[in-house]
């Protein structure tokens, strides 16, 4: 028998560290599945890079080189029967072997580990997973992918009145909903510093409303978002535990695009939560995209335009149809629909506009503070077409288009612009909060 070696149980627990103790199984499970994909993917990559530079080199010498490639139609340009071709086989074939085997074992073990709470690092990874990956990871069943609820205090709400009841026992009759943005989680609404208890909180405090927040794989299309929340809207009216006397929607980033969408679907689903909503507030949503999406785009035209960088262009298509919907700001399935998600073109959207009946406020953020000087501007006019607050211009985030169509009708004293604010700091800063009560205080002195 062997003698234990203490360095064994060091090792042992020095491997043990490697992963963060808030994982769940599943968690390891889905991401062995992301593990394996990226290998797969990366082996393919270099085929077709290599297959790329044979096909180059082979070019000049006609019917003679094309003996010496794979010439079939979407083939990588490398042989199969050759020694290179199978080197990748023989890697993507392992790749495959292992990738089943550790899936196969961490779904017996995701059982036997029972539920488990969720630590805020494990909802950041998953939120940063789903906006970038969001849609593959739906496609391709992977545990990581995060189905649509409605949560307090980052624990899904049964949509039953009773339950809801009972986990919101000061319920009120105003409902606001706060739908995150892009590679975020409903968690990022609280905890900060400078507000503990976030937007949310503050609205609860000073204006009766009872908040519940909107937890969502950002990765998907916003119009596949968008008609979920419609749903999920209809399905949380009908359970409320009170008369619900007005609905309010407090939006960020990506947020209120998904929030838009779904305004459109109720409209055609007919859903009786529409006539209830009452205000919808828009913190730095780039209605008319994302300055950052579309210099994606520009540069997979560029690598797609060469033979041989025509591949790296793929590496750049990882990013979600999320992401991909942010280039113009799309809301409806029309909007992307019978158009490649990475094909350059112009803005072809269909022009949706605000809902009706619906008192909407926009916030947009400058990373500028107020200042004074020669140079202030020139950059308003960089904040305003590109900088703003740092994601989001200004006016995209206002609703402003060289074109009427498809400018968005926020009254003047519907907007506002917050000075010297990133756009995180959308989510946290008290001057943000105030605008936000002046403004739903008001309305609702107008309406009564």
């Amino acid at each position: 028998m062997r003698t234990p070696d203490p360095t064994d149980a060091a090792a042992s627990t020095s491997s043990s560290k490697l992963l963060p103790t808030w994982l769940h199984v599943s968690d390891i499970q889905g991401l062995a599945q992301l593990a394996t994909q990226a290998t797969l993917g990366i082996t393919g990559l270099a085929e077709t890079v290599q297959g790329n530079v044979y096909k180059a080199v082979a070019a000049p010498f006609g019917p003679l080189g094309a003996k010496f490639i794979d010439r079939m139609p979407g083939g990588s340009g490398v042989r199969r029967a050759g020694i290179t071709g199978l080197v990748y086989g023989s890697i993507k074939g392992v790749t495959r072997l292992a990738g089943g085997a550790a899936n196969a074992l961490l779904s017996r073990a995701a059982p036997a580990a029972g539920q488990q709470a969720s630590a805020p690092q494990r909802e950041a990874m998953l939120a940063a997973l789903n906006g970038v990956l969001g849609d593959q990871l739906q496609e391709t069943a992977n545990p990581l992918a995060i189905s649509m609820s409605l949560r307090s205090e980052g624990r899904p709400l049964l949509l039953e009145p009773q339950a809801l009841a009972a986990r919101l026992p000061g319920a009120t009759g105003k409902v606001l909903v706060l739908v995150h943005g892009l590679c975020m989680n409903d968690l990022q609404w609280l905890g900060d510093p400078a507000s503990p208890q976030g937007h949310g909180g503050y609205l609860a405090r000073e204006l009766g409303y009872t908040p519940v927040y909107l937890h969502y794989n950002s990765g998907l299309h916003t119009s596949a978002n968008g008609e979920q929340l419609a749903n999920l809207l209809q399905q949380l009216i009908k359970a409320w535990p009170q008369p619900v006397q007005e609905l309010a929607l407090l939006v960020h980033s990506m947020g209120g695009l998904v929030a838009r969408s779904a305004c459109h679907h109720a409209a055609g689903a007919g859903h009786s939560w529409l006539a209830q909503l009452k205000s919808l507030v828009f913190l730095g949503t780039p209605h008319h995209g994302a300055p950052l999406e579309r210099l994606g785009s520009w540069v997979d035209g560029v690598l797609g335009s060469n033979i041989v960088t025509r591949p790296f262009a793929k590496i750049g298509q990882v990013r979600s149809a999320g992401i991909t919907d942010l280039r113009h700001g799309s809301v409806l399935q029309t909007d992307w629909h019978h158009a490649g998600r990475f094909e350059r073109g112009p803005d072809a959207r269909q022009a949706l506009p605000l809902p009706a009946g619906v008192d909407c406020y926009a916030v947009a953020a400058t990373t500028l503070a107020a200042g004074s000087g020669p140079l202030v501007p020139v950059k308003e006019a960089l904040s305003r077409k590109m900088i703003g607050d740092g994601l989001v211009s200004l006016e995209s985030a206002l609703g402003q288009h060289a074109e009427p169509a498809r400018t968005l009708a926020f009254a003047p004293e519907n907007q506002w612009i917050a000075q010297g604010v990133n756009h995180m700091g959308l989510l946290h800063r008290p001057e943000v909060a105030r605008q936000l009560v002046r403004w739903l205080r008001a309305r609702a002195s107008d309406a009564g």
